[in-house]
């Protein structure tokens, strides 16, 4: 894993991309800090990191993108996957190098809080407490990256789908406020999404009456919970989409509200993800 680390980690800087990154992660940095904390004289650091998430859609992707695809596209993750090294060992070096690009810049917003304290008085745990919440949330959107970049070749189609996810997480919110009522619209919704298992299982199994086994379980499941108990749906699929609001951890943060259940759902997602991950790479290492 060590080896795969330090492989990834150079190549991010031997190319462009770890220097394009830290570039524009620094600039942003420096002009909502200069803005609203120096220009206004507040003390509110957590607001500058606040504003800087909706870089990260850009910026994110474009550090995930090439984790697997690149390989791929190079015909080399064959012989990546027959290496020494397991898989859990491959998925890790390369999402440890990609979080060491993206902490980096992240090393001169330390000193920001900092300098603060030199106008007033600056809560530095609340400042820390969101700059660690920060870094779990990069993180995170960082393991989603890496799988899609492992389903696919293209490091054009991993940024683009990878920017769609994140950019649909960031909305989360705004979408939810949209199912707030409607059992049949929950019911639907949570068809569409078990179709969409039922092929992914079919496919995976290479069996049509196992993908149609599946959604036909599913449905009947779906449609005695529609008639007998509607509230639950509604209350899963809100569930489910509170799950996917993947900023909404790091808002509450923001607003003084930090709690260990943001540092478990963040850790939660990177673990989903890089298992997602593995599993993909073992599929491919026996195909």
């Amino acid at each position: 894993m060590a080896a795969i680390f330090k492989r990834e980690t150079k190549s991010y800087y031997t190319g462009m991309v770890g220097y394009v990154t830290a570039a524009v992660s620094l600039f942003f940095l420096g002009l909502y800090f200069t803005n609203c904390n120096l220009m206004y004289a507040s003390s509110d650091f957590a607001s500058v990191l606040y504003t800087t998430t909706l870089i990260m859609l850009f910026l994110l992707p474009a550090i995930s993108m090439r984790s697997f695809a690149e390989d791929r596209r190079n015909k080399t993750d064959q012989l990546l996957l027959t290496s020494p090294v397991s898989i859990p060992g491959i998925v890790l070096g390369k999402f440890l190098a990609e979080v060491v690009v993206f902490a980096l810049p992240l090393t001169v917003a330390v000193i920001m809080p900092l300098i603060l304290t030199a106008f007033g008085t600056v809560s530095l745990v609340s400042a820390f407490s969101a700059l660690f919440a920060y870094l779990l949330l990069g993180a995170a959107c960082l393991a989603v990256g890496t799988w899609i970049s492992a389903l696919t070749e293209n490091q054009i189609i991993a940024y683009l789908a990878t920017f769609g996810a994140l950019l649909i997480a960031y909305l989360m919110n705004g979408i939810k406020t949209m199912f707030t009522s409607g059992n049949l619209l929950a019911l639907i919704v949570f068809l569409v999404v078990l179709l969409i298992a039922a092929v992914l299982v079919g496919v995976l199994c290479k069996s049509l009456p196992v993908g149609l086994g599946v959604f036909g379980a599913g449905a009947v499941v779906l449609v005695v919970l529609f008639q007998l108990r509607p509230a639950w749906l509604l209350s899963a699929f809100n569930a489910v989409l509170g799950a996917l609001a993947l900023f909404q951890p790091f808002n509450g943060v923001v607003g003084g509200m930090f709690s260990v259940s943001a540092i478990v759902y963040y850790l939660s997602v990177i673990a989903l993800f890089l298992f997602l991950t593995g599993q993909s790479l073992e599929r491919r290492r026996w195909h």
